[in-house]
């Protein structure tokens, strides 16, 4: 067996505290190692114990989640964050993407988002919300590189290579999209770079932007 996904839990709340841990802890792939109930403490004791993934909400004392993230990307570099809170706000995500965030879940879908956010994080992807993927990362990625001016850039694209750039859109990991499409890591590897070589791009979140621009997530 793997070792289980290491998380730490910051809020200011001890009875959520207690009903994620008893979630998480459920779940063979997970182990919940640490826990805070203000940012101070995360930020000392995360860096002592280097989780694989912190659970970080916005409102605690002594140094809310936004100021705990900026410090922890400094302090515990290795441990991937993710930001959980009740705050349905575009400001707050651009804060959180800015800072290094590597996700962002409400708490009010936590039962039915949270797993998924959390192994989706750790294995080097960004989660956000279906629903909001489309304005958060219109607002969150630079422009887009240029792509050649003559003919339909989607048109040069086979089936396959479509959904590879649809699931990178979604903020998948490259394990994740192997298993999906059920190919190795190294063939997803390809299919990105043939991507960006067909259309003119040299990064992941040019890609982005480009299947948000051709509307690729609305199909």
């Amino acid at each position: 067996m793997t070792e289980p996904i290491r998380i730490f839990l910051a809020d200011d709340h001890a009875v959520l505290r207690a009903g994620l841990k008893a979630l998480l802890n459920a779940e063979p792939d997970m182990e919940v190692v640490g826990e805070a109930g203000d940012g101070q403490s995360c930020i000392q004791a995360a860096t002592q114990l280097r989780p694989d993934v912190i659970l970080l909400d916005i409102n605690m004392p002594h140094c809310n989640g936004l100021e705990a993230l900026a410090e922890l990307r400094r302090q515990a570099p290795h441990s991937r964050i993710l930001i959980l809170t009740m705050h349905d706000d575009a400001g707050y995500l651009r804060q959180v993407l800015s800072s290094g965030g590597a996700g962002y879940v409400l708490k009010q879908a936590a039962d039915t988002e949270l797993l998924s956010a959390i192994r989706t994080v750790y294995n080097g992807g960004v989660f956000l919300h279906p629903a909001h993927t489309k304005t958060l990362l219109e607002d969150a990625l630079p422009a887009p590189l240029p792509t050649s001016s003559t003919g339909d850039p989607l048109a040069r694209l086979s089936d396959r290579e479509l959904e590879v750039l649809r699931l990178i859109a979604l903020g998948h990991a490259n394990r994740e999209i192997a298993d999906t499409l059920y190919l190795s890591v190294k063939t997803v590897e390809t299919y990105k770079a043939r991507l960006m070589e067909k259309l003119g791009l040299n990064s992941r979140a040019a890609l982005v932007r480009f299947a948000l621009e051709h509307k690729l997530l609305e199909e």
